[in-house]
């Protein structure tokens, strides 16, 4: 039996964090998706850090408890992590980050992009060494466990080869380390989102019997109906975004031409990424793109126009009073690059039960 879809408030995030007694740290993070699913896991989130300055508003907002550091993550040492945080090398418990990966999604430049310095979000970096940067933090902190997210396209085509590097390199910083292909919309988010999830367990813990673990996928999935009242045929027209005022509406754009020839449930042949969802099934993936008015992306289903922001936090599983700064665009952006909270916590209770409570018994 598929219970009715519901989502915490903030003040319940406020209510379960630091209650599990496990210690965490998160990189690359965002708006702070993943930290929010953390926290529904009970861990006491102590420092983040975040590179993208209207990220860090939308990041503070919602988590004023928190260190947050702005640095480029290469300029950030993990013995300024440890100090900031009172804990020493060994302590920390969890230590999580979803370094940027756009040269790796179907949707990107892919090998084309590898080494390259580009635009990304509102400043310009290059993104494909991140991920040796998460490693080397861990080897500087060597938490008890890890977490890095990716996407999917790590394990496709000619990126194979690197997602064994950085298998290797993970691995050498002395943990035991597994990889899997994730999918939210089977962990409570009613969005299709593959995502490639490497957890490592410090090779002492190992030696206990103790070894990376994954949440096993629900038995039901949640279908845009299921969650969206818009997608009702009485639903009213509205294409304006109630929380910034923007105009959302896709006539006068060549997608709203293709929006009229996609069928719902079906893509464009002229756009790939212009995609209607189904109503019996979840969301196509959102991305950090759609936001801008005219880009192809996930279009409502029934009305001519992209998601508003109240739909967008629902589809991605945040609280409906999760603050986001910024435009519309940037707000679309923040929801487009996060990892899902109900995803996060899933993991989250599987490395608090499975991993982290049978490190201290």
């Amino acid at each position: 039996m598929k219970p009715p879809y519901s989502l915490p408030s903030m003040k319940d995030v406020e209510a379960i964090r630091g209650t599990n007694g496990l210690t965490m740290v998160s990189t690359f993070s965002g708006c702070g998706g993943a930290c929010l699913g953390y926290e529904l896991s009970g861990f006491n989130l102590l420092w983040a850090n975040e590179f993208v300055e209207e990220a860090r508003e939308t990041y503070k907002a919602n988590h004023p408890h928190v260190i947050l550091d702005g640095r480029d993550v290469r300029k950030v040492s993990g013995s300024e992590i440890l100090d900031a945080i009172g804990l020493k090398q060994g302590e920390l418990d969890l230590l999580e980050g979803s370094p940027p990966c756009a040269s790796f999604s179907r949707a990107g430049s892919k090998e084309k992009g590898w080494g390259v310095v580009k635009k990304y979000s509102d400043t310009e970096q290059r993104s494909d060494d991140l991920f040796y940067e998460f490693a080397r933090l861990v080897e500087e902190i060597q938490p008890r466990v890890f977490v890095a997210e990716n996407v999917a396209g790590l394990v496709q085509g000619k990126a194979i080869g690197y997602f064994k590097l950085i298998l290797a390199e993970l691995k050498s910083k002395g943990y035991e380390v597994s990889a899997k292909v994730l999918e939210a919309s089977w962990l409570g988010v009613p969005q299709g989102r593959a995502r490639l999830i490497f957890i490592g367990v410090r090779n002492d813990l190992v030696a206990k019997g103790i070894r990376p673990a994954f949440p096993k996928p629900l038995p039901y999935r949640y279908s845009i109906s299921d969650v969206l009242d818009s997608v009702s045929p009485t639903s009213i027209p509205s294409f304006v975004d109630p929380e910034t005022g923007a105009n959302i509406g896709l006539d006068g754009h060549a997608v709203g031409v293709e929006y009229d020839k996609t069928p719902i449930g079906g893509k464009s042949d002229k756009y790939f990424q212009l995609m209607k969802p189904a109503l019996d099934k979840p969301s196509f993936t959102i991305t950090a793109t759609g936001g801008t008015i005219g880009a192809a992306s996930v279009v409502h289903p029934i009305h001519k126009r992209k998601f508003n922001l109240e739909e967008l936090r629902i589809l991605s599983s945040f609280p409906a009073d999760f603050v986001l700064t910024g435009n519309y665009k940037q707000r679309y952006e923040r929801i487009g690059r996060s990892v899902p909270p109900l995803m996060a916590q899933a993991i989250g209770d599987v490395i608090r039960d499975k991993i982290l409570k049978p490190s201290y018994a």
